[in-house]
């Protein structure tokens, strides 16, 4: 049976560029829709939790919030339909957000009061930033998220020497500090310790005592000293990255997976020939 191609294209293949692309009018118009229904729908989330508009509009309310979930299922069906690997797409970010897009409002019919997790389908709108041809803050933003990852370890360092400082200081507060001041545990004091040294001061807990008082002054000038350290580091790997070789941010056909290198040709993440313009070499033949 022959396959319908509108336009020239295959059903899967035009669904996937208005889907998964922005480079087409009807695709911005498509996640522009998408952005618009999804403010609609956290809106009416947060009005509905108000008692007197939920008594007001309660059913009006429902109403809405299911057809914009019905919209919702149906364009996640549409992505997984269009996609060759819809697996590895349902497993990546942008695949379990817009899986729990729908899920709340479903479960909210097993359990009540489950559709206020609605709110997590403003984290689609992070797809709005390549409609809006935005794509330069988005690239940016995984720069700092790649120079993130290459510092974890140096920041996981840093986060356990201070986590051991604060233990050893905090437990000598609980030795010197009365009860009545609030150290009546070395974890309530290890809290202590931690506003301390973030320098909140929520003055629920304070030492009464003078070497209290004295380690107090010690953990936050400690902490005014160390708290750009994390930062230098992150510095540090942010510039390596702008070394790093760009990538492009064309969809993958098969999984739906952005950010492949620029000369890529076929996806790393699923191995799925990135150029629609040309057939698969290895199909050939």
């Amino acid at each position: 049976m022959a396959t319908i191609k509108p336009g020239g294209l295959g059903i899967k293949t035009h669904l996937f560029q208005i889907i998964f692309e922005s480079d087409t009018p009807l695709a911005k118009g498509f996640d522009v829709f998408l952005a618009l229904l999804i403010f609609l729908s956290v809106g009416i989330i947060l009005l509905d939790s108000v008692a007197e508009y939920h008594a007001r509009y309660g059913e009006l309310f429902y109403i809405v919030e299911w057809g914009i979930t019905l919209l919702f299922t149906i364009e996640l069906a549409l992505r997984i339909y269009c996609l060759e690997k819809p697996k590895l797409y349902l497993r990546s970010f942008y695949g379990v957000i817009d899986a729990l897009a729908v899920l709340p409002t479903w479960l909210a019919l097993l359990f009540p009061g489950a559709q206020t997790l609605v709110v997590l389908r403003l984290l689609r709108t992070l797809r709005l930033f390549r409609v809006l041809e935005m794509m330069t803050i988005v690239g940016e933003g995984r720069l700092l998220l790649d120079a993130l990852v290459r510092s974890r370890h140096q920041i996981l360092l840093f986060l356990f020497v201070v986590l051991m400082v604060v233990t050893i200081f905090s437990s000598f507060l609980y030795l010197i500090e009365p009860a009545e001041a609030g150290f009546t545990s070395i974890p309530k004091s290890i809290y202590w310790g931690i506003v301390t040294l973030t320098t909140v001061g929520y003055g629920d807990i304070t030492p009464v005592t003078a070497w209290g008082q004295f380690i107090s002054m010690m953990i936050m000038v400690t902490g005014y000293s160390i708290i750009a350290l994390p930062a230098g580091v992150f510095s540090a790997e942010v510039i390596r990255t702008l070394r790093a070789e760009r990538y492009s941010d064309e969809a993958c056909p098969g999984c739906g997976k952005h950010r492949h290198e620029v000369d890529a040709k076929y996806c790393k993440h699923c191995g799925t020939w990135l150029d629609e313009e040309t057939p698969d070499p290895r199909s050939s033949g």
